[in-house]
């Protein structure tokens, strides 16, 4: 089972990508770095709130996870 340390060192992560991103995707289509900056701020924040939570559950569920054999 993966640590919650790791987990939320994973979402932080994948989250900052996802900002860059989503800051230039909203910039390029609205021409407007504040508002931009405000929308990927906001998806951010929600994204990273709703993976924490997603990887959690997920590291509960057993199903596709087989036993190594030596």
């Amino acid at each position: 089972m993966e640590s919650k340390r790791r987990t939320i060192a994973k979402a932080i992560t994948w989250q900052v990508l996802g900002l860059a991103t989503t800051s230039a995707l909203a910039w390029f289509h609205t021409g407007s770095m504040l508002t931009a900056l405000s929308f990927a701020l906001t998806t951010a924040t929600s994204g990273l709130a709703f993976f924490i939570v997603h990887e959690r559950l997920w590291a509960r569920v057993r199903w596709g996870i087989g036993e190594r054999h030596a």
